[in-house]
């Protein structure tokens, strides 16, 4: 079998992944901040991790995923000071949204979700053991991380001593000892949350929350760390900084986690997600409009690494794919056989998600219906025993003869043959289709 390779962000290159423990493979990626329904943004980290844990799956025997829930944080606070809603109930309510929205989308639940708010004593034990070991100090009622007392601070994210100061999270507060020292530790007072600690009643910093999570749910070291690319500065970077330096391993980022994995940012139309713009794609919105396995199958459309441009036109796109399988697949009650070898070959590097759906509609055109099922039950596509109750119902249709007689069109167009051109549009019409030429191709859909 094609070995798995992973591209490392610890190392910024592509390696083949060698698991701690072939016997159990530990991964963890970091969850969503539940003060409001999740973007498209925060559902592509889902399903790109939810793919991993996956592939981990077909080839290891135990694997264990664990991907948190943020209860504690200052969004939160916001958001109970804005609408008197007390902060457990709208934690709770975008929780339940969230894992409903991504289950739409075929994320399987993850093997645990742990709750900051459910892991306050392992924050404290691991502050105290940082404090002892001379990496964080107390003032002003904070704690705070001493980022220069670890010499391989920066290593992922690669930031200079400069852009790790300008891109610090908090501002730079008198009490600081440097102006790059983050907040493992803060006082509270009014209506925020707080518990007691040694340092005052008080709650944790954002940081150190996923590094007594991951650690309590996968133990130190684990395999894969991931998440969005936004995470990996300050985030990241400081989960290392803290993990490594409370069990004395600051000179060995690896012995938190060995490899880390991050998702690219998606885009809208060209631009940058913002409420400002108008194109903040909530994904609560999204699956009201679309199939959940049209979006998924969007999501992946691109590798996970790279920027995705998200549009109606890449969408529909990809509800005409989910056609054409779902109408190869029609009447097909057979088991699934093994994963294709190019399906397999593809995710296996470093989840060439691309190189999966040029494999997917050759499976089409070879009539490799049990491959295609096999390919779609690891891709988390094909599920659903009547596809017309979610998407285009085309079981009417002679989907491959449209798709012929599209390319046939483009073909001509190529060619300049205009005539040819217009009478296979009259006659896509004259079945009941419109096609739409667009920058990515061309897209076909009832009259």
């Amino acid at each position: 079998m094609t070995p798995l390779k992973l591209y490392n962000s610890l190392t910024r290159r592509k390696e083949v992944f060698e698991p701690l423990d072939a016997s159990h493979v530990r991964l963890y990626a970091c969850g969503p901040t539940v003060y409001n329904y999740a973007h498209i943004g925060n559902a592509r980290m889902a399903v790109v991790f939810d793919l991993w844990a996956r592939v981990l799956r077909h080839i290891y025997p135990n694997v264990t995923y664990a991907s948190n829930i943020t209860d504690i944080d200052d969004k939160i606070i916001t958001a109970h000071r804005e609408t008197g809603v007390p902060m457990p109930e709208i934690t709770e309510k975008f929780t339940r949204i969230y894992n409903e929205d991504m289950a739409t989308l075929g994320v399987l639940p993850p093997d645990r979700q742990p709750r900051a708010t459910q892991h306050i004593p392992e924050m404290i034990a691991q502050i105290d053991r940082l404090i002892a070991a001379g990496h964080a100090y107390v003032a002003e009622g904070h704690v705070l991380f001493d980022v220069p007392s670890d010499p391989t601070y920066g290593m992922l994210s690669g930031r200079s001593r400069d852009e790790q100061i300008a891109g610090a999270r908090v501002d730079v507060a008198p009490y600081k000892k440097d102006p790059a020292d983050f907040v493992l530790w803060k006082p509270s007072s009014g209506d925020e949350p707080g518990w007691d600690s040694p340092w005052g009643f008080g709650r944790p910093g954002w940081h150190i929350e996923c590094s007594a999570m991951s650690e309590k749910h996968l133990g130190l070291p684990f395999d894969i760390h991931g998440g969005g690319a936004d995470l990996k500065f300050p985030h990241h970077e400081n989960e290392i900084a803290q993990a490594v330096c409370a069990h004395g391993h600051a000179h060995d980022p690896a012995q938190f986690s060995k490899y880390w994995v991050h998702n690219g940012f998606v885009t809208v139309d060209g631009e940058k997600m913002s409420k400002s713009l108008g194109n903040f794609l909530l994904v609560h919105d999204l699956i009201q409009k679309y199939p959940g396995e049209a979006l998924r199958l969007t999501l992946l459309s691109a590798h996970y690494r790279q920027p995705l441009d998200w549009s109606d036109r890449i969408v529909e796109q990809n509800v005409k794919l989910l056609d054409k399988m779902y109408a190869k697949m029609k009447g097909y009650n057979g088991s699934a056989g093994d994963i294709p070898a190019e399906v397999m070959d593809a995710l296996c590097d470093d989840l060439n998600t691309p190189m999966v759906i040029a494999a997917l509609n050759a499976l089409i055109k070879k009539d490799d219906l049990p491959g295609l099922k096999a390919a779609g039950d690891i891709l988390g596509i094909l599920q659903h025993s009547n596809w017309g109750d979610v998407g285009q119902d085309v079981s009417d249709l002679d989907v491959m003869a449209i798709e012929n007689l599209v390319a046939a069109r483009t073909q001509a167009k190529k060619e300049k043959d205009f005539a040819k051109a217009d009478a296979l549009r009259a006659e896509l019409i004259g079945m009941g289709i419109v096609v739409e030429d667009t920058a990515q191709g061309p897209i076909w859909k009832r009259a």
